[in-house]
């Protein structure tokens, strides 16, 4: 790849600012700990405590650190695949479309519907999605090719997760789904319902 090319990309990636960091190996690192030393203590529950009870602690901590590292490998993946993405861009800038691409998007579509969902979903982790976030996932709906009503849909369903996760529907969370929900055509008053037998089911 010539410098020029890569010094694109690197300014295409700081708008994310979301290169692999040291978080994401910690996170690892730490998740793959816990585990290995869940399962120690699996086989080996010692007598400090109650054996069956030591064994049921650390089933907890071998899932706990299980979940961890998945995280940090899932968050890595996610980033690895924006930068292949900038980088194919760049090609396509470079050298006209990139047909090889294409040929992959129509033959593997749940794939790339899959990696925008779960753009969505890491978007509303925290409740709130910006113009900033909803502007990156616009542009990575046009360069998969994903039609607006599916990726209103995916908005709409990330929305849903995010609002129920903790088991309860506040009024502004009621207000931002009616919102996601008219941009979804849907009805929002059946939206919300469905979000409050979900964070019910979840609890």
């Amino acid at each position: 790849m010539s410098d020029d090319v890569e010094t694109m990309v690197e300014e295409r990636l700081s708008v994310f600012d979301d290169e692999p960091d040291l978080n994401d190996w910690v996170e690892v690192m730490c998740g793959a700990a816990m585990a290995v030393l869940g399962i120690f203590h699996l086989i080996q529950p010692g007598e400090l405590v109650n054996p069956d009870v030591m064994r049921w602690f650390a089933a907890a901590v071998v899932a706990a650190g299980a979940i961890w590292a998945g995280h940090g490998l899932k968050d890595m993946a996610v980033k690895e695949i924006r930068r292949s993405i900038a980088i194919l861009e760049m090609a396509e800038v470079d050298e006209g479309l990139d047909h090889g691409l294409i040929r992959d998007v129509l033959l593997n579509p749940k794939a790339y519907s899959d990696f925008l969902m779960e753009s969505y979903a890491a978007a509303w982790e925290d409740g709130v999605i910006t113009e900033e976030e909803l502007e990156e996932l616009r542009s990575f709906q046009e360069m998969l090719g994903i039609t607006d009503e599916d990726a209103a849909k995916m908005n709409l369903d990330a929305a849903m997760e995010s609002a129920s996760k903790d088991g309860e529907i506040t009024s502004k969370e009621e207000e931002t789904l009616k919102m996601v929900a008219k941009a979804a055509n849907k009805d929002g008053d059946s939206v919300v319902k469905d979000a409050k037998k979900k964070a019910k089911k979840g609890k």
